[in-house]
């Protein structure tokens, strides 16, 4: 499909610095986006669109899962797993 060529080596960096970069923005503003909407606008601009939205998704979990660490709580092992 068109517009679905892999990105160039430069290109993942380009994306994963803006990511970062952003992330960074929420991390220190207590993830108040419109402090960093010149961030997302350059991470939107640099990465595919699939690639942001799988990157929101991974925030959100990731958040998630920080809050449940800090507040105590466990899941179970999944068991049999090895």
């Amino acid at each position: 499909a068109a517009g679905m060529a892999a990105p160039t080596m430069q290109e993942r960096k380009a994306c994963w610095g803006a990511r970062d970069e952003f992330w960074q923005c929420l991390d220190s503003h207590g993830d108040d986006a419109a402090k960093c909407e010149k961030l997302r606008r350059a991470f939107e601009s640099r990465c595919p669109q699939q690639w942001v939205k799988h990157f929101d998704k991974r925030r959100d979990f990731l958040k998630y899962k920080k809050k449940l660490e800090a507040e105590g709580f466990h899941p179970p092992e999944a068991a049999g797993k090895s």
